[in-house]
């Protein structure tokens, strides 16, 4: 690379490590849907998944620490940042999409819409609607109320955008060199995201117990607890995330100029927020 450096990372053993631990908690996994065993394979897989991870970013650290990373470095950073978010649309995208086909197609053709509306057939007597409170079907039994979208999750949905604008706060804190506005400000942002962790239990606990909506409860119950578990699980990722770096800010890690751990970090938590919004219109609202 002509007019500077070009740094090639060191040999790795934590690639092959990750991909054996990912596979033994994947066979863990396999074994607990399809035999209903195998919960302490997937266990020692996910601590195995979790260790490496946690061994490998701290290389990643003190290499950039020890200055060994440059512009080229940088970018490449940048590029792994946003692919890995473009994975994470990708993801949620699936799963708004199984929501949108049910409900536009699946469910019509069910009530005799459309060029498959013979599929009416199968349950003369269905109704078409959303929320589907009464599925088609035998021994399949819809939950008897949904939760009001004007009550816990729009109270996490201002706790969201809030925690967006707090870390936007502590971003250009440390732009500015304002460590201590940086600190101060994450930290918030952290406890508007546990905030939000323990709203949405006290919601699936409301959700089970008092409405009736479990993931047995029809194609409503399915569609909500993945649309929404998937999305707390990414909250309690994001959140893990801004425990690492707010931990790195108070080491005195990152410049006003060299910071690109903690601004990822940022990117991730902003994506966070906006598929809640998402979630928020198209699951509670509408």
């Amino acid at each position: 690379m002509s007019g500077g450096s070009y740094y090639v990372p060191a040999t790795s053993k934590w690639p092959i490590l990750g991909s054996l631990a990912l596979g033994v908690m994947m066979i863990g996994t396999g074994l607990v849907l399809v035999h209903g065993r195998g919960s302490l394979v997937m266990a020692i897989g996910l601590a195995a998944v979790l260790t490496v991870m946690a061994l490998w970013f701290r290389d990643v650290v003190k290499e950039s620490r020890a200055g060994l990373y440059d512009a080229q470095m940088d970018r490449s950073f940048r590029q792994g940042m946003g692919w890995f978010i473009f994975s994470e649309v990708m993801f949620f995208a699936a799963f708004f999409g199984a929501l949108f086909y049910v409900r536009t197609f699946a469910l019509p053709w069910l009530d005799g819409e459309g060029a498959k509306g013979v599929a009416a057939l199968l349950w003369p007597d269905f109704t078409a609607s959303w929320p589907l409170m009464n599925p088609p079907g035998e021994g399949v039994e819809g939950p008897r109320e949904v939760l009001s979208p004007w009550h816990l999750p729009l109270v996490n949905t201002l706790i969201l955008v809030a925690s967006s604008i707090t870390l936007t706060v502590a971003h250009e804190g440390l732009k500015e060199g304002h460590r201590e506005t940086t600190r101060n400000w994450l930290f918030g942002t952290l406890l508007l995201g546990v905030t939000f962790i323990v709203i949405q239990g006290v919601e699936y606990y409301e959700a089970y117990t008092h409405y009736g909506i479990t993931l047995q409860a029809g194609i409503y119950g399915a569609t909500f607890f993945l649309l929404t578990g998937f999305h707390g699980l990414h909250v309690i990722i994001g959140a893990t995330i801004l425990a690492v770096m707010f931990a790195r800010i108070q080491r005195g890690h990152f410049s006003g100029d060299d910071h690109f751990g903690f601004e990822a970090a940022c990117w991730y938590w902003h994506f966070v927020d906006v598929v809640w919004i998402g979630l928020f219109i198209f699951v509670y609202v509408f």
